[in-house]
């Protein structure tokens, strides 16, 4: 039976000794080494030639997440990384993602999912539990919005946009024409165009659109 080789990097020897023991129960898997941090990492691997190396994502020699897009990028073996961690946010998932790693694993299920989860990624499959999958498809859903809202937005002409903003930033008519320079009368036909085009109607819909833009900085909490 060809085992998949496996290497543990977290900072916490506590920890290694029991993901070691989840993995245990794996005929197919074998521990062939340990990492305190993505430095030492790096050199066992050269050592080992390991097919997975499970990675805490914090640990005190650094960050987890550099530690993988080195690995997954500048070690000769190429080894997938499962990333473990505590962190179920959305920021968390794309930069693990983005960094290169092929799995991402919560600690609270470490003791249930590990071995699938490393028997997915050595197959070349990628590893994400249904709750992480879920954060992703939300946030790849606000993202589609916001292309949709910024191709909107890139419709107006310079002086629409001016105004759209000047809009949601509270100033009347005439005020905005004091600032650009025109009647408060072609404001007005600037705002009428900028509705035809974005569909919006209220001093409302102008502020909702201007924060999901980042044209304007949210009230402090």
């Amino acid at each position: 039976m060809t085992k998949i080789r496996v290497v543990l990097v977290d900072d916490h020897a506590i920890v290694r000794t029991g993901l070691k023991a989840v993995l245990a129960a794996a005929p197919e898997v074998e521990v062939v080494g340990e990492a305190s941090g993505g430095t030492e990492a790096l050199a066992l691997l050269e050592r080992t030639h390991a097919d997975v190396v499970v990675m805490d994502i914090s640990m005190a020699d650094g960050d987890g997440i550099a530690a993988t897009r080195a690995l997954t990028k500048d070690c000769a073996t190429t080894p997938r990384v499962l990333v473990l961690t505590m962190h179920a946010e959305e920021a968390y998932l794309e930069a693990v993602l983005d960094a290169g790693a092929s799995g991402y694993l919560m600690k609270s299920t470490a003791d249930r999912e590990l071995v699938d989860a490393v028997r997915t990624v050595a197959r070349g499959e990628v590893f994400v539990h249904p709750s992480a999958a879920r954060v992703l498809a939300q946030g790849a859903r606000r993202r589609e919005q916001h292309a949709s809202d910024r191709a909107r937005f890139e419709r107006l002409t310079d002086r629409e946009r001016a105004v759209m903003q000047l809009i949601a930033q509270g100033y009347t008519a005439p005020e905005i024409g004091e600032q650009l320079t025109i009647s408060p009368k072609t404001v007005d036909t600037y705002k009428q165009r900028i509705n035809d085009k974005l569909g919006l109607t209220h001093r409302a819909d102008y502020v909702t659109l201007a924060l999901k833009l980042g044209l304007l900085q949210p009230p402090p909490a």
